[in-house]
């Protein structure tokens, strides 16, 4: 059984969010290291870390481990992991925890590997899996126990996950790597576009939570920016409205949608039919993005709800499993010793 300390992690591609059995939500911080070239030093991880994007000196690098839902540098993830166990550590005490890390639909036995693999070298006695949209489901509310059809649309910020979810588990389901990362990238481009002016990552993101939108809300918004003039090699400010954010962000939007309609292609009848009586629960922090929820309520014609926590619904639902192990066994985990198994 699982120990009074023992956590669940959400491991995303913007932020990693810790739950500790007995405690709640003890941690949560972007997905980033600071690391000096020179002797592989870890300098700075999470919001301090967050802050040296695009700002280092040539021997420093701040850079996201995670691309897309997966591990992209498993040297960096380890030690990510490692620090953030570490400082977890102070405020309860844990000595080698057993973990549930929550992972994408779909991602590949390899990939699965490298997350069990930097979880255990960074400190964990055991670690299992749980796939996102089971934990966003558990965490949203919805008791994936029942003989019910209900679809769940996590986005995140390296992958939508979109499941229809019965009986336990997901009866289809699909991944695909458009999410906030796409969306800020959409943003970045608009502005190459439209104004000849380079912008970076944080500045797209601070774009796309201030002032984005994908239906123009009754009150437009505007957000002056500044970015280096692709002529001049100048700094430039303008000044950028909810509207042109609308027009930036409807193609990776319109992807989504797309995928959405796609799962709902492959769902048996019978569950179709619930899902149009129970509606659409989307989680992630691109369920926050305004408009999102209206777009797919208008293209596919069920009712939308955006959860009431929808950034922490993957670590609350994994949460929820640590503190009622009996339901979910774990016998339905995968582990680093086990062969591929999941929660639900």
């Amino acid at each position: 059984m699982f120990g009074i300390h023992d956590m669940a992690i959400d491991l995303g591609t913007s932020s990693v969010l810790v739950y500790v059995k007995g405690k709640g939500i003890v941690l949560k911080e972007p997905s980033v290291v600071a690391i000096n070239k020179n002797n592989n030093q870890v300098l700075a991880v999470g919001s301090e870390a967050k802050l040296m994007l695009g700002r280092t000196p040539g021997n420093i690098v701040a850079t996201r481990p995670l691309r897309e839902g997966v591990i992209s540098d498993y040297d960096t993830t380890q030690k990510m992991l490692k620090y953030f166990i570490r400082k977890v550590s102070k405020y309860v005490r844990l000595s080698r925890p057993r973990i549930i890390i929550c992972i994408p639909t779909g991602i590949t036995q390899v990939e699965q590997k490298a997350v069990l693999d930097a979880s255990y070298d960074a400190g964990a006695n055991k670690t299992y899996l749980m796939e996102e949209p089971i934990a966003a489901a558990i965490g949203a509310g919805i008791d994936i126990s029942l003989p019910n059809g209900s679809m769940v649309v996590d986005i995140g910020g390296g992958t939508t996950d979109i499941a229809v979810i019965s009986l336990g588990g997901a009866v289809v389901s699909d991944s695909i790597k458009v999410a906030g990362d796409k969306f800020d990238d959409a943003i970045i481009r608009y502005m190459r576009r439209k104004y000849n002016i380079l912008i970076g990552e944080k500045t797209a993101e601070d774009l796309k939570i201030t002032i984005g939108a994908i239906y123009p809300p009754k009150e437009q918004k505007s957000m002056e920016v500044c970015g280096r003039n692709l002529i001049s090699g100048l700094p430039k400010v303008v000044n950028v409205t909810t509207d042109e954010m609308v027009e930036a962000l409807r193609e990776p939007a319109d992807i989504i949608v797309e995928a959405i309609h796609s799962v709902f292609e492959r769902t048996p009848p019978e569950l179709s039919a619930d899902i149009s009586e129970r509606g659409i629960i989307m989680t992630g922090g691109g369920a926050l993005l305004t408009g999102m929820d209206k777009l797919i309520q208008e293209q596919t014609g069920i009712p939308v709800y955006v959860a009431s926590d929808p950034v922490s619904c993957v670590v609350l639902g994994a949460g929820k499993a640590l503190e009622n192990i009996s339901v979910y066994s774990e016998s339905a985990l995968m582990d680093n010793s086990n062969s591929p198994v999941y929660i639900g």
